[in-house]
């Protein structure tokens, strides 16, 4: 066993990638968490080529029994938490007429629900020990919400309130609670796909840059808890606000 674990709820192929790959290198062991598990292949080897150590689970996050065997398994064979990052997403789009109950309830179980559990299982094993970090990553929707945006937003500014009643429940028992907003486009293949104009903005950074917004990540667990930072806005210069 290792010293220290860095769960990462979400692991995709760009930010939540670069996030596994930052506390990686910093000699963490990265437990890289999304809906199938062989998707996290790549990933797992990038890391275990550049040193570091890379496991690579399959789950529904939304799954209570899941979540908790999860943290049960990573704190029993791999590592004591560390720190955890909940990376989820569920950006949809749908007028409000044509949002059925199905998709607002099955955004909210995403990107609110599923953080929850996240924070919750990992505050339990962080609380005892009086030390750890939980990242929640939001999104411009946390603060304010857009037409066609209804159970995107309405999920977000909930993931916001949950991470703001951690913080200041964990804070006292030493453990750093901070909430991200990621406000303008990643560099996915997503954006460059979708938004080919948006894109060709990477040259003169335009756009946000996952290895950046890993460091940021790092930055905030690196912080002295006399200078802890709670809610952290990246936005590249091209973004309005």
């Amino acid at each position: 066993m290792t010293d220290k674990a860095a769960v990462i709820i979400g692991a995709g192929d760009a930010l939540g990638g670069a996030i596994a790959r930052r506390f990686a290198k910093e000699g963490f062991a990265a437990v890289i968490a999304r809906r199938n598990a062989d998707q996290l292949e790549p990933l797992a080897a990038a890391i275990r080529k550049a040193g570091g150590e890379a496991h690579p689970v399959g789950l529904d996050a939304r799954k209570e029994d899941q979540m908790v065997a999860l943290f049960d398994r990573v704190e029993a064979e791999i590592a004591p938490v560390e720190v955890c990052v909940f990376n989820i997403g569920a950006n949809v789009r749908f007028p409000i007429a044509e949002t059925t109950s199905r998709v607002y309830f099955k955004v909210w179980e995403m990107a609110c629900f599923a953080g929850f559990l996240t924070g919750r299982e990992a505050a339990k094993r962080m609380t005892p020990r009086g030390r750890g970090t939980i990242i929640f990553t939001g999104a411009t929707a946390s603060l304010r919400g857009r037409d066609g945006f209804a159970a995107f937003g309405g999920a977000k500014a909930a993931l916001r309130s949950l991470a703001q009643s951690m913080a200041r429940e964990l804070g006292p028992k030493g453990i750093h609670v901070a909430h991200t907003v990621i406000d303008g486009a990643i560099d996915t293949a997503w954006i460059k796909e979708n938004f080919p104009d948006r894109y060709a903005m990477k040259d003169q950074d335009g756009i946000l840059n996952p290895e950046h917004i890993a460091d940021a990540y790092w930055m905030l667990h690196a912080q002295p808890r006399d200078a802890w930072t709670h809610e952290l806005d990246l936005r590249p210069w091209t973004e309005s606000f």
